[in-house]
């Protein structure tokens, strides 16, 4: 097991701080807490180190990785071209969980951008994450620590489960904030678009730049592309997993799936809460039942924690609600789209 050290999600210790960044400058991993979810973290100048953390994760070197600056100064020192629109976007935005893609600086190694001349760049809000940026004094690459597509962690524990002593320190500030990934906007093209919904919504974004554009976007493993989070399987836990529409439909697919042993589901509404409740009483059905919040950053911030919770339950299925159908909702549509491997255009 890796080496877990207490830190204060608010006002980190320094002594903590200091020890981290020895790990870092001896070419080592840390994992730490961001106010999106935890990052697996190296120094992200050197591609060598950089390396680490695709072994770690198992993850294929074409997916790009995120930089984490302490501001602006050291973001754009990243990139060869520094726009208006970034300008503007990370004066809004920054500190904060939105990820700008630029293009890329000639001295960011290749390793961190999946073989691309685009970089994504981004500056936390985290006490932590921010000290130990500024402690390196380099930007930290740092997707989330967790085994490749699997569920993203919002807590230690949850990097401890998943990637073991492929880390050589966790540092734990207890749960994360937003509980879902950056939002990652790509300004390297014509065209201002977003990659990745995530914690920063498309209504915001468009207000401060109006060009910008979305679309869902999905690609396979083996091709190249300039965001993280966007292959038609991730975010999933090793149970299989349904969407289901509303009451009758959650409750049918939690009969089927009940067939096969015990079953999770993950809900959203109280009238699906009682109608499974009523299920399990009335037909001896084997279902543990996982209430979210019913708004969206509420439901954003318990969502991965829940899917944790399925994996620890050993349950073979677990079955989600489906969330509505409303623009504040988007980033949640989307890991729950390809947690159950939905396909997308």
């Amino acid at each position: 097991m890796p080496r877990v050290l207490a830190v204060d999600p608010q006002n980190p210790e320094p002594s903590v701080i200091a020890e981290a960044a020895r790990v870092f400058e001896r070419g080592g991993l840390v994992a730490f807490p961001t106010e999106t979810v935890y990052g697996l973290g190296a120094r992200g100048l050197h591609a060598a180190e950089v390396l680490r953390i695709f072994s770690a994760k198992g993850r294929p070197t074409g997916h790009p990785l995120i930089l984490h600056a302490d501001g602006d100064a050291m973001a754009s020192t990243l990139a060869s071209t520094w726009s208006s629109e970034a300008s503007s976007l990370a004066h809004a935005f920054w500190p904060g969980p939105l990820t700008l893609v630029v293009p890329r600086a000639a001295h960011v190694p290749l390793e961190v951008t999946g073989g691309l001349d685009s970089v994504g760049i981004r500056c936390p809000s985290h006490p932590v994450a921010r000290a130990l940026v500024t402690a390196v004094g380099e930007p930290l690459a740092a997707p989330s620590a967790n085994a490749h597509m699997h569920v993203s962690p919002t807590s230690a524990e949850h990097v401890v489960r998943s990637l073991g002593d492929r880390v050589d320190l966790v540092l734990d500030g207890g749960s994360t904030d937003f509980g879902i990934e950056s939002t990652v906007v790509d300004l390297a093209g014509w065209t201002p678009r977003v990659l990745r919904p995530g914690a920063v919504s498309l209504e915001r974004l468009r207000a401060l730049v109006p060009s910008i554009v979305y679309q869902d976007l999905t690609v396979t493993d083996d091709v190249a592309r300039a965001s993280p989070g966007l292959a038609s399987k991730h975010y999933a836990p090793r149970a299989k997993v349904r969407l289901a529409l509303d009451a009758s439909e959650v409750t049918s697919a939690v009969r089927d799936a009940s067939a096969g042993g015990p079953v999770c589901a993950i809900v959203w509404s109280d009238e699906t809460r009682s109608a499974l409740e009523h299920a399990a009483t009335h037909e001896k059905l084997a279902v543990i039942v996982m209430l979210l919040p019913a708004d969206a950053d509420g439901y954003a911030r318990g969502l991965f924690a829940a899917l944790h919770a399925v994996e620890a339950s050993g349950a073979a299925s677990v079955v989600i609600e489906r969330v509505p159908d409303s623009p504040e909702w988007w980033a949640v549509a989307d890991r729950l789209r390809r947690a159950a491997h939905e396909g997308g255009g």
